[in-house]
C-alpha cells in the first residue's frame, strides 16, 4: 500500500467513526454527555445487624473484612470485641469507618450520656434512636407529644457531646391518627437544630408514603438513608438491595441534590447477610441516577 492509499483508507475509517458518531448525536445530543454525569453512589455502608447470623458462626472480624471485600466503608452499630478501642482499631486497619450507632430513648439522662460517650469512643458522627416512641403502635397525638419533647431533649445532649442525633421510621409512622400522622408530628414538632430523620426507604413505602416525596417534603433534615428493598410478594416482605421493586435511583437522585452522604444497606432478618451485601453492593457500585 503506498502512501496516497494510506491516507485515504484513514480518511476513510475517520468519516465511518465520526459518521457513528454524528448518528449518535442525532439520535439524541446528550448521549454521550448524560452517561458521563450520571449519578452514582459515591460511599457505601450496612448496618451491623444484618451480619446477625454471621456473627453467631464466624469471627466477626473475618465477617467485616468480607464486608469490606464487597465494597462497603461505612459502618452502623455497635462494638464488636472486647473494647471500642480494639474494635476502631480494626475497622481503620481494614478501611471501614464506624460512622453511626444506637442511643436509647429514655427520659434519663445520664444513660443518654454513657450512650453517647460510647458512640464518641467509636469517633462516630450520628446518634440515632431507632423506636422513637414510649409506647407500641398505634400512635396518638399525645404520644406524638410525648416523643416530640424528648426527642428535643435527647438531641440537645447529643448535641453537646458533638454528635447528630437521628430517630429511625418505621411503617406505623405514617398511619392515620387524630389529626395528620406521626411521622409529620415528629418532624414539624422537633428542633430543626437538634431532631433529624434516619429514613428507612423500606419502611416508608410499606407505611403507604413515597419515600421520594417524604425525602422531598423533608429536604435538610435526612442526612442517613436505610437501603432495604420490598419483595414483590403480598406480603410486601423484606429484600435485600436490587432485588425488589422500590425504586432507588429516583430517591438517590433526589438525595444527591440534597448532598445526603450516608447510605447503609439493611435486610431485617436476614438468613446469610453476607451474601445479601455481596449482592447488594455490586448493585449499588453499578447503579447510575
Amino acid at each position: 500500500m503506498n502512501q496516497n492509499d494510506h491516507k485515504m483508507n484513514s480518511r476513510r475509517k475517520f468519516i465511518k467513526t465520526a459518521g457513528f458518531g454524528s448518528a449518535l448525536v442525532a439520535v439524541n445530543p446528550y448521549s454521550i454527555m448524560s452517561i458521563a454525569e450520571k449519578g452514582r453512589l459515591k460511599k457505601i455502608g450496612f448496618i451491623s445487624g444484618i451480619l446477625n447470623k454471621n456473627f453467631e458462626t464466624e469471627d466477626w472480624k473475618i465477617v467485616l473484612k468480607k464486608a469490606v471485600e464487597y465494597g462497603f466503608t461505612e459502618y452502623e452499630g455497635g462494638v464488636k470485641g472486647d473494647s471500642s478501642a480494639e474494635f476502631l482499631k480494626y475497622c481503620k486497619e481494614i478501611g471501614l469507618k464506624p460512622v453511626a450507632g444506637g442511643v436509647g430513648m429514655s427520659d434519663d439522662m445520664d444513660k443518654i450520656q454513657q450512650d453517647l460517650e460510647k458512640l464518641n469512643e467509636l469517633e462516630m458522627k450520628y446518634a440515632v434512636t431507632y423506636w422513637p416512641w414510649l409506647v407500641g403502635a398505634p400512635f396518638k397525638a399525645d404520644d406524638c407529644k410525648r416523643s416530640a419533647e424528648l426527642l428535643n431533649r435527647i438531641g440537645e445532649r447529643a448535641k453537646k457531646n458533638g454528635l447528630i442525633f437521628c430517630w429511625h421510621n418505621h411503617d406505623r409512622e405514617f398511619d392515620d391518627m387524630e389529626t395528620g400522622k406521626p411521622f409529620d408530628y415528629l418532624m414539624e414538632n422537633t428542633e430543626k437544630e437538634l431532631v433529624n430523620c434516619e429514613m428507612d426507604i423500606y419502611w416508608v413505602a410499606k407505611g403507604g408514603a413515597d419515600p421520594l416525596e417524604v425525602l422531598k417534603k423533608y429536604k435538610g433534615r435526612i442526612p442517613v438513608l436505610h437501603v432495604k428493598d420490598m419483595a414483590d410478594d403480598q406480603e410486601r416482605s423484606f429484600a435485600c438491595p436490587g432485588s425488589g421493586i422500590i425504586d432507588f435511583p429516583a430517591v438517590f437522585a433526589e438525595a444527591e441534590k440534597q448532598n445526603i452522604e450516608h447510605y447503609f444497606v439493611e435486610r431485617d432478618n436476614a438468613p446469610d447477610g453476607l451474601t445479601c451485601l455481596k449482592s447488594s453492593g455490586e448493585y449499588l457500585r453499578d447503579l447510575r441516577f
